[in-house]
C-alpha cells in the first residue's frame, strides 16, 4: 500500500524493523533535547505529515521496549490518526518511572501501525441475541 508522506525532520522515513513487523518506530524531531521528569507528559513533534486513504487509521502505539526499560509511554495509547488529519504526527509521551527521562533528536519513540477500519451504521434494536459470555465483563471467569 502506498501512502503519501511528508517528510520535515532530519531522519528517514519509518520503515518496518523486520519483514514481518506491524509497526514501525517514528522518531522525535526536536531541536533541544526534552527531559521529561517523574509522571511528566510532552507532545514530541516526528516531523512527519501523512495522508491516508479512506477506510484507514494509523495508530500511534508505544514502544515495549520503553515501557519496561524505561517507564516511558503514551498517555492516549493507541493514538489514531484518522484519514483526513494533515497536521504533523505528535507523540504523548509520559514518564511512569521515578528517575527523569531525556528525549533527544532520532530518539525512537513510538511506533506506527497503519490498519483498515470500518464505518458504522447502528441498527437500533430493542434486544441483543443470546451468547453463553451474556453480560460478563471485567474478570467474569474468576480467573487470571
Amino acid at each position: 500500500m502506498e501512502i503519501k508522506i511528508v517528510n520535515r525532520s532530519r531522519h528517514p522515513l519509518p520503515t518496518p524493523a523486520t519483514e514481518l513487523s506491524a509497526g514501525m518506530d517514528l522518531r522525535a524531531n526536536v531541536d533541544a533535547p526534552i527531559v521529561l521528569g517523574s509522571l511528566e507528559r510532552a507532545l514530541v513533534p516526528t516531523g512527519l505529515y501523512i495522508a491516508l486513504p479512506p477506510g484507514f487509521e494509523a495508530q500511534v502505539r508505544p514502544r515495549s521496549g520503553l515501557a519496561l526499560k524505561k517507564g516511558i509511554g503514551l498517555l492516549n495509547a493507541p493514538g489514531t490518526i484518522d484519514a483526513d488529519y494533515r497536521g504533523e504526527i505528535g507523540v504523548i509521551l509520559v514518564n511512569l518511572s521515578a528517575e527523569p527521562f531525556t528525549v533527544a533528536d532520532g530518539d525512537r519513540i513510538a511506533q506506527l501501525v497503519v490498519a483498515r477500519h470500518e464505518r458504522v451504521v447502528w441498527q437500533p434494536v430493542e434486544t441483543l441475541d443470546e451468547t453463553e459470555r451474556g453480560a460478563g465483563g471485567f474478570g467474569h471467569t474468576g480467573q487470571l
